[in-house]
Protein backbone atom coordinates (compact mmCIF):
# COMPACT_ATOMS: atom_id res chain seq x y z
CA UNK A 1 0.00 0.00 0.00
CA UNK A 2 1.43 3.52 -0.77
CA UNK A 3 2.35 5.61 2.22
CA UNK A 4 0.20 8.12 1.52
CA UNK A 5 -3.13 6.72 1.02
CA UNK A 6 -5.90 7.99 -1.88
CA UNK A 7 -9.25 7.43 -1.53
CA UNK A 8 -12.71 8.48 -3.38
CA UNK A 9 -16.27 9.14 -1.74
CA UNK A 10 -14.17 9.18 2.01
CA UNK A 11 -16.79 12.12 3.28
CA UNK A 12 -19.65 9.47 2.51
CA UNK A 13 -18.76 7.19 5.41
CA UNK A 14 -19.65 10.22 8.01
CA UNK A 15 -22.37 10.81 6.13
CA UNK A 16 -24.33 7.48 5.81
CA UNK A 17 -26.42 8.05 9.21
CA UNK A 18 -27.41 11.58 8.16
CA UNK A 19 -30.57 10.66 5.82
CA UNK A 20 -31.63 13.28 3.28
CA UNK A 21 -28.55 15.87 3.19
CA UNK A 22 -26.99 14.02 0.08
CA UNK A 23 -30.03 14.91 -2.09
CA UNK A 24 -28.92 17.54 -4.49
CA UNK A 25 -31.18 20.16 -5.88
CA UNK A 26 -29.51 21.00 -8.71
CA UNK A 27 -30.25 24.87 -9.81
CA UNK A 28 -31.65 26.06 -12.71
CA UNK A 29 -30.32 24.61 -15.99
CA UNK A 30 -29.20 27.82 -18.83
CA UNK A 31 -28.28 27.56 -22.13
CA UNK A 32 -24.58 28.19 -21.98
CA UNK A 33 -21.09 27.62 -23.60
CA UNK A 34 -19.66 24.57 -21.97
CA UNK A 35 -21.67 21.42 -20.57
CA UNK A 36 -20.08 19.91 -17.98
CA UNK A 37 -20.85 15.83 -19.33
CA UNK A 38 -18.76 13.97 -16.00
CA UNK A 39 -16.95 14.81 -12.86
CA UNK A 40 -15.00 12.44 -10.59
CA UNK A 41 -12.73 13.85 -7.04
CA UNK A 42 -10.76 11.80 -4.95
CA UNK A 43 -8.07 12.29 -2.41
CA UNK A 44 -4.33 11.75 -1.70
CA UNK A 45 -3.97 12.14 2.08
CA UNK A 46 -0.11 14.29 2.66
CA UNK A 47 1.60 14.10 6.30
CA UNK A 48 3.30 16.90 7.68
CA UNK A 49 7.10 17.10 9.10
CA UNK A 50 5.18 17.71 12.68
CA UNK A 51 2.01 19.23 14.01
CA UNK A 52 1.63 22.79 12.40
CA UNK A 53 0.39 25.27 14.92
CA UNK A 54 -1.79 28.20 14.35
CA UNK A 55 -4.76 29.84 15.32
CA UNK A 56 -4.06 27.93 18.92
CA UNK A 57 -4.52 24.18 17.18
CA UNK A 58 -2.25 22.05 15.20
CA UNK A 59 -2.68 20.22 12.17
CA UNK A 60 -0.81 16.30 11.45
CA UNK A 61 -1.46 16.22 7.86
CA UNK A 62 -3.78 17.85 5.17
CA UNK A 63 -5.86 16.41 2.33
CA UNK A 64 -4.77 17.00 -1.37
CA UNK A 65 -8.31 17.16 -3.30
CA UNK A 66 -8.24 16.23 -7.14
CA UNK A 67 -11.46 16.45 -8.96
CA UNK A 68 -11.42 15.31 -13.43
CA UNK A 69 -14.32 16.73 -15.52
CA UNK A 70 -14.91 16.24 -18.76
CA UNK A 71 -16.66 18.71 -21.23
CA UNK A 72 -19.16 17.67 -23.42
CA UNK A 73 -16.76 17.98 -26.36
CA UNK A 74 -14.37 15.65 -24.77
CA UNK A 75 -11.90 17.77 -22.77
CA UNK A 76 -10.74 16.52 -19.85
CA UNK A 77 -8.96 18.55 -16.76
CA UNK A 78 -7.92 18.29 -13.10
CA UNK A 79 -8.26 20.60 -10.94
CA UNK A 80 -6.36 20.44 -7.31
CA UNK A 81 -7.48 21.59 -4.01
CA UNK A 82 -5.92 21.74 -0.31
CA UNK A 83 -7.86 21.31 2.75
CA UNK A 84 -7.71 23.51 5.38
CA UNK A 85 -10.12 22.77 8.24
CA UNK A 86 -8.49 24.68 10.91
CA UNK A 87 -7.60 27.39 8.89
CA UNK A 88 -11.31 28.12 7.25
CA UNK A 89 -13.42 27.02 10.16
CA UNK A 90 -11.75 26.52 13.49
CA UNK A 91 -15.27 26.09 15.91
CA UNK A 92 -15.39 22.67 12.77
CA UNK A 93 -11.90 22.12 13.43
CA UNK A 94 -12.49 21.91 17.73
CA UNK A 95 -15.99 20.10 17.05
CA UNK A 96 -14.21 16.69 14.96
CA UNK A 97 -11.23 14.75 14.68
CA UNK A 98 -8.79 15.76 12.52
CA UNK A 99 -9.94 13.15 9.85
CA UNK A 100 -14.19 13.89 10.58
CA UNK A 101 -13.51 17.69 9.67
CA UNK A 102 -11.52 17.41 6.32
CA UNK A 103 -14.01 14.20 5.08
CA UNK A 104 -16.94 17.14 6.36
CA UNK A 105 -15.21 19.68 3.89
CA UNK A 106 -14.44 16.73 1.46
CA UNK A 107 -18.45 15.79 1.36
CA UNK A 108 -19.27 19.22 0.72
CA UNK A 109 -16.47 19.36 -2.41
CA UNK A 110 -18.42 16.20 -3.72
CA UNK A 111 -22.24 17.49 -3.51
CA UNK A 112 -20.63 20.49 -5.53
CA UNK A 113 -19.98 18.13 -8.02
CA UNK A 114 -23.48 16.72 -8.22
CA UNK A 115 -24.62 20.34 -8.39
CA UNK A 116 -22.65 20.77 -11.40
CA UNK A 117 -22.74 17.52 -12.99
CA UNK A 118 -24.97 18.29 -16.40
CA UNK A 119 -24.88 22.21 -15.66
CA UNK A 120 -23.60 24.52 -18.75
CA UNK A 121 -21.20 27.81 -17.72
CA UNK A 122 -19.95 30.63 -19.68
CA UNK A 123 -17.78 31.16 -17.44
CA UNK A 124 -16.18 30.17 -13.68
CA UNK A 125 -17.17 33.36 -11.84
CA UNK A 126 -20.66 32.98 -12.83
CA UNK A 127 -21.07 29.27 -12.16
CA UNK A 128 -19.58 29.99 -8.67
CA UNK A 129 -21.99 32.68 -7.78
CA UNK A 130 -25.03 30.64 -9.52
CA UNK A 131 -24.20 27.72 -6.93
CA UNK A 132 -22.68 29.18 -3.72
CA UNK A 133 -25.48 29.95 -2.16
CA UNK A 134 -26.95 26.18 -2.31
CA UNK A 135 -23.83 24.62 -1.02
CA UNK A 136 -23.53 26.72 1.57
CA UNK A 137 -26.84 25.99 2.95
CA UNK A 138 -25.53 22.44 2.18
CA UNK A 139 -22.91 22.99 4.05
CA UNK A 140 -24.27 23.93 7.45
CA UNK A 141 -27.00 21.36 7.46
CA UNK A 142 -24.02 18.68 6.95
CA UNK A 143 -21.79 20.02 9.73
CA UNK A 144 -24.82 21.25 12.02
CA UNK A 145 -23.46 24.79 12.07
CA UNK A 146 -25.53 27.70 11.67
CA UNK A 147 -22.77 29.90 11.94
CA UNK A 148 -20.53 28.44 9.69
CA UNK A 149 -17.82 30.55 8.02
CA UNK A 150 -18.31 31.06 3.99
CA UNK A 151 -14.54 30.52 3.78
CA UNK A 152 -14.89 26.77 4.52
CA UNK A 153 -17.22 26.39 1.62
CA UNK A 154 -14.60 28.35 -0.29
CA UNK A 155 -12.01 26.22 0.52
CA UNK A 156 -14.05 22.91 -0.28
CA UNK A 157 -14.74 24.50 -4.00
CA UNK A 158 -11.20 25.19 -4.62
CA UNK A 159 -10.63 22.12 -6.67
CA UNK A 160 -14.06 22.15 -8.41
CA UNK A 161 -13.15 26.04 -9.47
CA UNK A 162 -9.77 24.75 -10.17
CA UNK A 163 -10.76 22.41 -13.05
CA UNK A 164 -13.56 24.48 -14.10
CA UNK A 165 -10.80 27.09 -14.78
CA UNK A 166 -8.78 24.49 -16.92
CA UNK A 167 -12.07 23.52 -18.83
CA UNK A 168 -13.14 27.08 -18.98
CA UNK A 169 -9.65 27.80 -20.58
CA UNK A 170 -9.43 24.62 -23.00
CA UNK A 171 -13.08 24.94 -24.61
CA UNK A 172 -11.89 28.37 -25.88
CA UNK A 173 -8.15 27.67 -26.84
CA UNK A 174 -6.77 29.63 -24.11
CA UNK A 175 -3.09 28.58 -23.58
CA UNK A 176 -2.07 31.37 -20.68
CA UNK A 177 -3.25 32.40 -17.64
CA UNK A 178 -3.06 36.39 -19.30
CA UNK A 179 -5.78 35.00 -21.70
CA UNK A 180 -7.63 33.16 -19.30
CA UNK A 181 -8.28 36.69 -17.51
CA UNK A 182 -11.64 37.76 -17.86
CA UNK A 183 -11.50 41.24 -19.31
CA UNK A 184 -13.38 43.03 -16.60
CA UNK A 185 -10.21 42.08 -14.69
CA UNK A 186 -7.27 42.25 -16.35
CA UNK A 187 -6.48 45.73 -15.12
CA UNK A 188 -6.25 44.58 -11.14
CA UNK A 189 -3.66 41.93 -12.59
CA UNK A 190 -1.62 44.15 -15.26
CA UNK A 191 2.03 43.85 -13.69
CA UNK A 192 4.58 41.73 -14.88
CA UNK A 193 7.30 41.53 -11.97
CA UNK A 194 10.36 39.69 -12.94
CA UNK A 195 10.46 38.29 -9.44
CA UNK A 196 8.29 37.46 -6.47
CA UNK A 197 9.07 37.49 -2.75
CA UNK A 198 8.99 34.14 -1.42
CA UNK A 199 7.55 34.66 2.19
CA UNK A 200 8.40 31.93 4.76
CA UNK A 201 6.43 31.21 7.64
CA UNK A 202 8.21 31.65 11.09
CA UNK A 203 6.07 28.81 13.05
CA UNK A 204 5.43 28.80 16.83
CA UNK A 205 8.19 26.45 16.91
CA UNK A 206 10.58 27.83 15.00
CA UNK A 207 14.06 27.55 16.41
CA UNK A 208 16.37 30.61 16.45
CA UNK A 209 18.96 28.65 14.39
CA UNK A 210 16.37 27.60 11.60
CA UNK A 211 15.87 31.70 11.56
CA UNK A 212 19.47 32.29 10.98
CA UNK A 213 19.39 29.57 8.19
CA UNK A 214 16.27 30.98 6.49
CA UNK A 215 17.87 34.30 6.43
CA UNK A 216 21.40 32.51 4.98
CA UNK A 217 19.40 31.25 2.48
CA UNK A 218 18.30 34.82 1.07
CA UNK A 219 14.61 34.78 2.53
CA UNK A 220 13.93 38.42 3.43
CA UNK A 221 10.20 39.01 3.93
CA UNK A 222 8.88 37.21 7.30
CA UNK A 223 5.59 36.04 8.22
CA UNK A 224 5.38 35.74 11.72
CA UNK A 225 2.56 33.53 13.61
CA UNK A 226 1.31 35.05 16.80
CA UNK A 227 -1.58 34.12 18.72
CA UNK A 228 -0.15 31.05 21.00
CA UNK A 229 -2.34 28.84 22.52
CA UNK A 230 -3.57 29.95 26.38
CA UNK A 231 -5.89 32.49 27.88
CA UNK A 232 -5.41 36.26 26.37
CA UNK A 233 -2.80 37.01 29.15
CA UNK A 234 -1.04 34.15 28.36
CA UNK A 235 -0.83 34.43 24.47
CA UNK A 236 0.34 38.29 25.13
CA UNK A 237 3.38 37.04 27.18
CA UNK A 238 3.93 34.51 24.84
CA UNK A 239 3.90 36.42 21.71
CA UNK A 240 6.00 39.27 23.47
CA UNK A 241 8.45 37.11 24.03
CA UNK A 242 8.62 35.11 20.75
CA UNK A 243 8.76 38.33 19.02
CA UNK A 244 11.77 39.61 20.92
CA UNK A 245 13.94 36.06 20.55
CA UNK A 246 13.01 36.91 16.85
CA UNK A 247 13.99 40.83 16.48
CA UNK A 248 17.18 39.32 18.27
CA UNK A 249 18.34 37.33 15.62
CA UNK A 250 17.04 39.57 12.38
CA UNK A 251 17.09 43.11 13.80
CA UNK A 252 20.61 43.95 12.18
CA UNK A 253 20.15 41.89 9.22
CA UNK A 254 19.68 44.23 5.87
CA UNK A 255 18.05 43.22 2.02
CA UNK A 256 18.13 45.27 -1.00
CA UNK A 257 14.61 44.99 -1.52
CA UNK A 258 12.84 47.46 0.80
CA UNK A 259 13.05 51.22 0.96
CA UNK A 260 14.37 51.40 4.25
CA UNK A 261 16.94 48.11 4.08
CA UNK A 262 15.32 46.18 6.95
CA UNK A 263 13.62 43.29 7.00
CA UNK A 264 10.07 43.85 6.57
CA UNK A 265 7.57 41.85 9.49
CA UNK A 266 4.49 40.31 8.42
CA UNK A 267 2.47 39.08 11.73
CA UNK A 268 -0.31 36.79 10.98
CA UNK A 269 -2.77 36.09 14.79
CA UNK A 270 -5.23 34.41 13.04
CA UNK A 271 -7.65 36.30 15.31
CA UNK A 272 -6.81 35.42 18.42
CA UNK A 273 -6.83 38.63 19.99
CA UNK A 274 -10.08 39.41 21.56
CA UNK A 275 -9.64 43.40 22.27
CA UNK A 276 -8.26 46.05 20.97
CA UNK A 277 -6.51 46.81 23.88
CA UNK A 278 -4.50 43.63 24.12
CA UNK A 279 -3.03 44.02 20.68
CA UNK A 280 -2.45 47.10 20.98
CA UNK A 281 0.18 45.89 24.47
CA UNK A 282 1.68 43.91 21.82
CA UNK A 283 2.17 46.96 19.71
CA UNK A 284 3.57 48.81 22.56
CA UNK A 285 6.15 45.88 23.11
CA UNK A 286 7.11 46.12 19.78
CA UNK A 287 7.78 49.77 20.01
CA UNK A 288 9.99 49.29 23.50
CA UNK A 289 12.30 46.40 22.06
CA UNK A 290 12.73 48.48 18.51
CA UNK A 291 10.91 46.41 16.50
CA UNK A 292 7.96 48.37 15.54
CA UNK A 293 9.28 49.88 12.19
CA UNK A 294 9.71 46.53 11.01
CA UNK A 295 5.99 45.92 11.05
CA UNK A 296 4.72 45.80 7.42
CA UNK A 297 1.57 43.91 7.78
CA UNK A 298 -0.80 42.68 10.33
CA UNK A 299 -2.98 39.83 9.03
CA UNK A 300 -6.25 39.14 11.38
CA UNK A 301 -5.37 40.31 14.73
CA UNK A 302 -8.83 40.05 15.76
CA UNK A 303 -11.90 37.28 15.49
CA UNK A 304 -13.92 38.09 12.69
CA UNK A 305 -17.38 38.73 14.65
CA UNK A 306 -15.40 41.80 16.58
CA UNK A 307 -16.58 44.44 14.28
CA UNK A 308 -14.51 47.43 15.07
CA UNK A 309 -12.64 50.34 13.50
CA UNK A 310 -9.08 49.20 13.27
CA UNK A 311 -8.46 52.63 11.72
CA UNK A 312 -6.82 54.21 14.39
CA UNK A 313 -3.75 51.18 14.35
CA UNK A 314 -0.61 52.20 13.54
CA UNK A 315 0.12 49.68 11.31
CA UNK A 316 -1.20 48.29 8.44
CA UNK A 317 -3.80 45.23 9.37
CA UNK A 318 -4.57 42.85 6.62
CA UNK A 319 -7.62 41.16 6.42
CA UNK A 320 -7.58 37.77 5.09
CA UNK A 321 -9.75 34.79 6.37
CA UNK A 322 -12.82 37.68 7.20
CA UNK A 323 -13.06 38.56 3.65
CA UNK A 324 -14.93 35.76 2.23
CA UNK A 325 -15.96 37.55 -0.51
CA UNK A 326 -16.06 41.24 -2.49
CA UNK A 327 -19.30 42.25 -0.59
CA UNK A 328 -16.70 41.29 2.61
CA UNK A 329 -13.63 43.00 1.70
CA UNK A 330 -15.64 46.25 0.89
CA UNK A 331 -16.95 45.90 4.53
CA UNK A 332 -12.99 45.54 5.71
CA UNK A 333 -11.63 48.11 4.36
CA UNK A 334 -14.56 50.51 5.66
CA UNK A 335 -13.54 49.51 9.30
CA UNK A 336 -9.73 50.50 8.38
CA UNK A 337 -7.97 47.16 7.12
CA UNK A 338 -5.50 48.30 4.56
CA UNK A 339 -4.09 45.43 3.05
CA UNK A 340 -6.15 42.02 1.78
CA UNK A 341 -4.14 38.37 1.60
CA UNK A 342 -5.66 36.82 -1.32
CA UNK A 343 -5.85 33.30 -1.31
CA UNK A 344 -6.84 31.66 -5.09
CA UNK A 345 -5.70 28.59 -3.24
CA UNK A 346 -7.76 28.69 -0.71
CA UNK A 347 -10.80 30.70 -1.19
CA UNK A 348 -11.01 29.74 -5.15
CA UNK A 349 -9.63 31.91 -8.08
CA UNK A 350 -13.47 32.69 -9.29
CA UNK A 351 -13.75 34.91 -5.56
CA UNK A 352 -10.36 36.15 -5.94
CA UNK A 353 -10.83 37.73 -8.90
CA UNK A 354 -13.30 39.50 -7.37
CA UNK A 355 -11.60 40.69 -3.90
CA UNK A 356 -9.02 41.82 -5.73
CA UNK A 357 -10.85 44.15 -7.86
CA UNK A 358 -12.91 45.26 -5.50
CA UNK A 359 -9.48 46.27 -3.14
CA UNK A 360 -7.61 47.66 -6.00
CA UNK A 361 -10.64 50.15 -6.92
CA UNK A 362 -10.40 51.05 -3.58
CA UNK A 363 -6.40 51.72 -3.59
CA UNK A 364 -5.54 48.81 -0.86
CA UNK A 365 -3.25 46.70 -1.52
CA UNK A 366 -3.26 43.04 -2.34
CA UNK A 367 -0.58 40.41 -1.81
CA UNK A 368 -0.83 36.55 -1.99
CA UNK A 369 -1.03 34.20 1.15
CA UNK A 370 -0.56 30.42 1.49
CA UNK A 371 -2.84 27.89 2.93
CA UNK A 372 0.21 25.07 3.37
CA UNK A 373 -0.72 23.83 -0.43
CA UNK A 374 0.95 21.63 -2.96
CA UNK A 375 3.58 22.61 -5.94
CA UNK A 376 1.40 22.71 -8.00
CA UNK A 377 -1.34 25.16 -6.42
CA UNK A 378 1.98 27.18 -5.65
CA UNK A 379 2.35 27.95 -9.21
CA UNK A 380 -1.77 29.47 -9.45
CA UNK A 381 -0.64 31.44 -6.50
CA UNK A 382 2.55 32.56 -8.09
CA UNK A 383 0.95 33.58 -11.46
CA UNK A 384 -1.47 36.19 -9.48
CA UNK A 385 1.29 37.30 -6.96
CA UNK A 386 3.31 38.30 -9.90
CA UNK A 387 0.42 40.36 -11.41
CA UNK A 388 -0.41 42.23 -8.57
CA UNK A 389 1.46 46.19 -8.05
CA UNK A 390 3.94 46.31 -5.87
CA UNK A 391 3.37 46.17 -1.83
CA UNK A 392 4.56 49.18 -0.23
CA UNK A 393 7.59 49.33 0.86
CA UNK A 394 9.08 46.55 -1.93
CA UNK A 395 11.22 47.49 -4.73
CA UNK A 396 9.50 46.12 -7.65
CA UNK A 397 8.70 42.87 -6.59
CA UNK A 398 5.65 40.71 -6.16
CA UNK A 399 4.73 39.09 -2.57
CA UNK A 400 3.97 35.89 -2.48
CA UNK A 401 4.01 33.64 0.70
CA UNK A 402 4.55 29.76 0.08
CA UNK A 403 5.57 27.42 3.54
CA UNK A 404 4.94 23.77 2.12
CA UNK A 405 8.50 23.03 2.00
CA UNK A 406 8.95 24.14 5.50
CA UNK A 407 6.34 21.57 6.75
CA UNK A 408 5.15 19.02 3.82
CA UNK A 409 7.18 15.60 4.64
CA UNK A 410 7.46 14.78 1.24
CA UNK A 411 7.73 18.11 -0.14
CA UNK A 412 10.50 16.75 -2.69
CA UNK A 413 8.29 14.47 -3.96
CA UNK A 414 5.25 16.25 -4.23
CA UNK A 415 7.44 18.58 -6.31
CA UNK A 416 8.08 16.12 -9.06
CA UNK A 417 4.61 16.03 -9.77
CA UNK A 418 4.88 19.43 -11.27
CA UNK A 419 3.82 19.17 -14.95
CA UNK A 420 6.43 21.48 -16.50
CA UNK A 421 9.40 20.24 -17.85
CA UNK A 422 12.00 22.98 -16.33
CA UNK A 423 11.81 21.89 -12.65
CA UNK A 424 12.93 24.85 -11.90
CA UNK A 425 10.46 27.19 -12.45
CA UNK A 426 9.21 26.15 -8.69
CA UNK A 427 12.32 27.02 -7.29
CA UNK A 428 13.21 29.64 -4.47
CA UNK A 429 16.51 31.60 -5.00
CA UNK A 430 17.72 34.67 -2.63
CA UNK A 431 14.26 34.93 -1.71
CA UNK A 432 12.86 34.85 -4.79
CA UNK A 433 10.85 33.14 -7.01
CA UNK A 434 11.90 33.69 -10.47
CA UNK A 435 9.03 35.14 -13.06
CA UNK A 436 10.58 36.11 -15.53
CA UNK A 437 9.86 35.24 -19.39
CA UNK A 438 9.92 31.30 -18.98
CA UNK A 439 7.40 31.63 -16.24
CA UNK A 440 5.03 33.97 -18.66
CA UNK A 441 5.33 32.01 -21.39
CA UNK A 442 4.52 28.41 -19.57
CA UNK A 443 2.02 29.74 -16.59
CA UNK A 444 3.93 27.88 -14.20
CA UNK A 445 2.58 24.33 -16.63
CA UNK A 446 -0.77 24.91 -14.59
CA UNK A 447 -1.97 24.01 -17.65
CA UNK A 448 -0.74 20.85 -18.37
CA UNK A 449 -1.93 17.69 -17.26
CA UNK A 450 -0.86 16.40 -14.06
CA UNK A 451 0.57 13.15 -14.40
CA UNK A 452 0.76 11.96 -11.10
CA UNK A 453 -3.00 12.87 -10.03
CA UNK A 454 -4.79 11.69 -13.17
CA UNK A 455 -2.73 8.45 -12.63
CA UNK A 456 -4.66 8.03 -9.25
CA UNK A 457 -7.94 8.43 -10.85
CA UNK A 458 -6.96 5.33 -12.81
CA UNK A 459 -6.23 3.33 -9.62
CA UNK A 460 -9.90 3.31 -8.39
Amino acid sequence: MRRRNFLKDVGMFYLLSMSGVLTSACGAQNSRKIRISNTESLVEKEPLIEPFGFKGGYLSELWQIAVRLRGSGGNQVIGLGTQSVLWSDKSVFLAHSEDEGNALMYAITQQALKIIKGQSFSDPVTLLEDILDEVYAFGKKLTKNPNLRKTFILNALVAVDNALWLLYAKENGLSSFDQMIPEEYRSTFSERHKNVAAIPLVAYGTSAEQLRQTVTDGHFFMKIKLGQPGTQQEMLQKDMERLGSIHEVLKDVRTPHTYNGKLPYYFDANGRYESKETFLRFLEHAQKIGAFDQITIVEEPFPEELQIDVSDIPVRLAADESAHTDVDTITRIKMGYRAIALKPIAKTLSMTMKIAKAATEQNIPCFCADLTVNPILVEWNKNIAARLKTFPGLNGLGLLESNGAQNYKNWKTMKSYLPISNQRLGDVRDGLFSTGPDFYESSGGIFKLPTHYNDLFGKI
